[in-house]
């Protein structure tokens, strides 16, 4: 109702959303938890804003949602930062409330009690941690219970609490129906803890207005011990200028009208948010539900019982007022006003009715100075007695302490473990020959160089090898047995101990983002400040180092190391003056050190003349000791931090975006304007990182942020989480296997793709058994098979074929004829060997046996050949027909492979020559068989029909083996005669279909079925 009535009002506004409606939706969170965090996740997409939440358990989670969401949240039980954002507080803190009442008082130990519903607990809790921050004493935090047993063993607790003076109610209050409160109210007074020695503070009542005025509350009506116990409890409640009825409790006489008691203050946050909308609109940052903490300040409109007044932090202006009664009568009497625009209590001519007469005790005040330690609430006595020995023992004991002082640290410089004063014989030095290239020392900062490994002892030795040319020392020793960093004074100046001071302040410094300063070395041919050692070299070498990979990981590192060194020194008030990437050293474990801190103020102890800097040193300072030279301030290191970070970002030199010389960059940035800074693109780093380097250089040195609020913002890029570069090279090495291991993966696939290529073509070329003996390079040794069945055809008239066409047709013709017939082979049982020509040889029972099987496969192949044979044409003369003879012969041979380049599977024997003859004396499109084929597919009894031919003469080589020579003679035997007489021509009984013929066949026999 309180939210229609709001909206209602902000609609009707003409002034308001500039003609834009306001909607609203609730939303039933409940008072557990997890479901009303639930319910809030639930509706991140179905509105713009939230009011709320109620619940103060889950108000970290919502504010982080609503941040990372876009949206803002107006409540009133969750405590908000100054200086807007998502989370608007649209009440003052509760506990700061609390805080002022109680610092009125004097009153500084509590307990808090609350009901065992979630909602109540996370109040408590986060009303606990509140006060405890202020360094309250809580001696006790509880829930309560239903039942009267709980309320006992609370009142119990409370008995156990030394020193108690104030009890928080967290949980709905007895005025307005809270039964739980009613039950420890009764059982504080069973128990006579309503007597006087404590005051019960209600919570619930500090997040509304409570009505007051003319009215009474049935709950005090009823002259019993609530009554009585009651006037214990002081009732703290917004000011309210109406008075309402609230439902079950108070009577209203000019016009009773029944509204919830969040009422007022839900509709409070619900005009401040239609008002922050509409001066973000106003300021074109148009409907949008983000950052409406940022319009609210200054603001001052009507609000349900009192007006809605912001200061110029977005903070609420309101009153509360203290109720009390007299133990008697039902009303609310209003004795105190709190202010919180001063957080004054102002008495209202009133006075509490305290049972017993009097209030409690007052605490020590020094649990209300945040400038005072308070130990168990007692304060050290201020006495006569205490101030008079203090007088006469001071005087003395600090002149003992100052004689005592100055002996000790006279002997601490140069004597003890930790003496600051250094000798010679303290150091092992590293010499070399001034021909090496020398570590570069600019002007007071130094690039580091990483030592080569190996001993001193053996560099040592190397230098001495090297004589006679002079040796010179370098900027590295040994001391105590770790290497140290030498930063040498200029020749001639002879450092005093009249500044011992600040070497002993120096020496103090310990921080592991600060090199640690070992003492002062005085010799005799230089004199240098003794500096811990970083073998990584100085940041802008790192910088500089482009086969190091830096993500952003291992930038805000770096970044977070010389940030908290700058904070260290700066709490020490102790400014640097030389602040650059160069006196940025990084250790063997990648942490950022800030090195040559107290040097320019030693100089100036000693009165040195400063030598000249050379303009490429100048581009770190700031521009106000540009003009006007100056001693070294903490604004002015803010500066020199902010053109680091515009390093770090662009890994470049200072301002390297502009072209210019260090002499014209130097006069722009000494001489707005207009204003000369560094040039950096959204896209080299977080924008939130972007916008603190530009506040680091800002011209007036005043607008710079400190070192704490840099320290803060940088904190807050980061999410809060601790970066460490360890941790990014893991990350980085993480990821790196992960790729390798997937790059890994996919080439193997491809290179098991490209295998599968290989052995399917070498399948193609030679057996696959054969192929396996090859590849693991084994010797493949002949074979003999005593049973075969060998396939040759060609092609009748190929020779005036090629005699008409092209060699590119013929080419073509071939690999179209044989590709088919390849397809063929693919449904059989068979091994092509090999084309030669217009030839086709295929065999059947090698390299893998069969048994007897070899003819019928041969035999059915032959069949399917010449079938699809009838049917092909040639592209380049389709008329011309394709007449395909075929020769079949079975027997044994032997197979080998021959040669090692272009190895070839190759077949030996008469039974090759033989089926080669059969071929060649055969008809076109005719199968010619021999004897021993035709047994085979007879004892198979698979219904092949057979046709007699009759006689055909062949001619056959016969071979024969001698030691020395081969001859060779021809032989037509009429035995051969009487076996070819007999050959036969093959078809199946089921192919009916004629194959058509072109031409004259020049032979009337019978026709291969298809």
């Amino acid at each position: 109702m309180a939210t229609q009535l709001a909206v209602d009002r902000i609609n009707q506004d003409a002034s308001l959303l500039l003609g834009s409606q306001l909607d609203f939706k609730i939303l039933p969170t409940g008072c557990d938890t997890s479901h009303a965090l639930a319910t809030f996740v639930a509706h991140r997409n179905t509105v713009d804003a939230f009011v709320g939440p109620v619940n103060p358990g889950y108000c970290p989670a919502a504010s982080l949602l609503a941040k990372g969401w876009g949206k803002s949240l107006f409540s009133w039980a969750c405590g908000a930062p100054e200086g807007g954002g998502e989370l608007v507080s649209t009440l003052p803190s509760a506990a700061h409330v609390l805080l002022s009442v109680m610092r009125h008082f004097g009153w500084a130990r509590l307990a808090i009690v609350s009901s065992h519903q979630d909602i109540w607990v996370a109040t408590a809790q986060q009303l606990a941690t509140a006060l405890r921050a202020h360094g309250l004493s809580i001696g006790l935090v509880t829930s309560l219970g239903p039942g009267e047993k709980e309320a006992v063993e609370v009142c119990k607790q409370l008995h156990g609490v030394h020193g108690l003076k104030i009890v928080v109610l967290c949980m709905h209050s007895a005025l307005l129906g809270g039964l739980e409160q009613s039950a420890l109210l009764h059982c504080a007074w069973e128990e006579g803890l309503t007597d006087g020695r404590l005051v019960f503070l209600p919570y619930d009542t500090l997040l509304f207005a409570l009505p007051y005025r003319n009215g009474t509350y049935l709950a005090l009506d009823d002259h019993g011990p609530f009554q009585e116990a009651y006037d214990a409890v002081l009732t703290i409640s917004l000011e309210s200028g109406h008075a309402f009825t609230v439902s079950g409790g108070a009577t209203s006489h000019p016009e009773p009208e029944q509204v919830s008691p969040l009422f007022g203050t839900i509709y409070d946050a619900v005009i401040l948010l239609a008002y922050a909308l509409n001066h973000s609109v106003n300021h074109g940052a148009g409907f949008s539900g983000a950052h409406l903490g940022d319009h609210i300040r200054a603001l001052d409109v009507a609000g349900f019982s009192q007006r809605i007044q912001m200061d110029e932090k977005g903070r609420r202006l309101v009153q509360y007022v203290i109720l009390d009664t007299d133990g008697e009568g039902s009303q609310l009497v209003p004795t105190h006003i709190l202010d919180t625009s001063t957080w004054q209590v102002q008495p209202l001519g009133k006075a509490i009715h305290f049972p017993g007469g009097s209030p409690p005790a007052r605490d020590a005040s020094c649990w209300f100075d945040p400038n005072t330690l308070c130990i168990r609430g007692v304060q050290p006595l201020d006495g006569l007695l205490t101030l008079t020995l203090a007088c006469v023992l001071a005087p003395v004991g600090g002149i003992i302490a100052y004689l005592i002082r100055l002996g000790l640290q006279q002997l601490q410089l140069v004597r003890g473990p930790h003496r600051i004063l250094l000798t010679p014989q303290d150091l092992i030095f590293l010499q070399r020959t001034p021909s090496r290239q020398r570590l570069h020392m600019d002007g007071g900062s130094e690039s580091r160089s990483v030592l080569e490994d190996g001993s001193s002892r053996s560099v040592i030795k190397e230098s001495a090898r090297s004589l006679p040319v002079p040796l010179e020392h370098t900027s590295v020793a040994l001391y105590q047995g770790d290497w140290v960093w030498l930063k040498k004074f200029e020749a001639g100046m002879a450092p005093e101990l009249r500044s011992s001071s600040l070497l002993r302040k120096m020496r103090e410094m310990r921080h592991e983002n600060v090199t640690t300063f070992l003492g002062l070395f005085v010799g005799p041919e230089f004199s240098a400040l003794v500096m811990e050692y970083c073998s990584r070299g100085s940041l802008e070498d790192l910088l500089r180092n482009e086969a190091l990979r830096l993500d952003w990981t291992f930038k805000a590192s770096l970044l977070s190391d010389l940030i908290r060194g700058m904070r260290y020194l700066h709490h020490r008030h102790f400014p640097h003056g030389r602040l650059k990437s160069r006196n940025c050293v990084v250790d063997s474990r990648f942490v950022l050190k800030i090195t040559d801190h107290g040097f320019e103020e030693f100089l100036e102890s000693h009165c040195s003349p400063k030598p000249q800097p050379v303009p490429e040193e100048l581009l770190w300072t700031a521009p106000e000791l540009l003009r006007r030279p100056g001693k070294a301030s903490l604004k002015a290191d803010v500066f020199s931090l902010g053109i680091i970070l515009q390093e770090v970002l662009t890994r470049g030199p200072p301002y390297c975006s502009w072209g210019l010389t260090a002499e014209e960059i130097i006069r722009k940035v000494a001489s707005p304007p207009p204003l000369c800074r560094p040039l950096v693109s959204p896209d080299q780093g977080p924008r939130e990182c972007i916008q603190l380097m530009q506040q680091c250089w800002e011209e007036a040195p005043d607008d710079r942020p400190s070192l704490d609020q840099i320290y803060t913002q940088f904190k807050s890029i980061n999410q809060g989480k601790k970066t460490s570069v360890a941790d990014s090279m893991l990350r980085m090495l993480e990821k790196y296997s992960q790729s390798l291991e997937s790059l890994v993966q996919e080439r193997t696939e491809e290179l098991e793709l490209e295998r599968q290529k290989t052995d399917r073509l070498l399948s193609q070329m030679l057996p696959p058994s054969v192929a396996n003996a090859l590849k693991t390079g084994t010797t493949v040794e002949p074979e003999y098979f005593d049973q075969v069945t060998i396939y040759f055809s060609d092609i009748v008239g190929f020779t005036t074929i090629s005699a008409l066409s092209e060699p590119i047709e013929v080419v073509g013709f071939l690999n179209d004829l044989y590709t088919l017939f390849d397809a063929v082979l693919d449904s059989h049982d068979v091994y092509k060997v090999e084309t030669i020509g217009d030839a086709y040889m295929v065999a059947s029972g090698l390299p893998r046996r069969n048994g007897s099987r070899h003819a019928a496969e041969i035999a059915n192949m032959a069949l399917d050949i010449l079938s699809y044979a009838g049917h092909f044409r040639m592209r380049h003369a389709p008329d011309v027909p394709i007449r395909v003879r075929a020769g079949l012969h079975s027997g044994p041979c032997v197979a080998g492979v021959v040669g090692l380049t272009m190895p070839r599977y190759c077949l030996f024997g008469d039974t090759v020559n033989t089926a080669s003859r059969m071929e060649s004396t055969g008809l076109p499109y005719r199968i010619h068989v021999s004897r021993s084929t035709v047994q085979t597919l007879l004892s198979l009894d698979e219904g092949y029909t057979i046709d007699v031919r009759g006689q055909t003469e062949l001619k056959l080589w016969a071979f024969a083996h001698e030691r020395y020579r081969r001859a060779a003679s021809q032989l037509v035997t009429k035995e051969m005669s009487l076996l070819l007489a007999q050959a036969v021509v093959l078809r199946l009984l089921h192919r009916q279909t004629p194959v058509k013929e072109s031409g004259s066949r020049g032979d009337s026999g019978p026709k291969l079925a298809h």
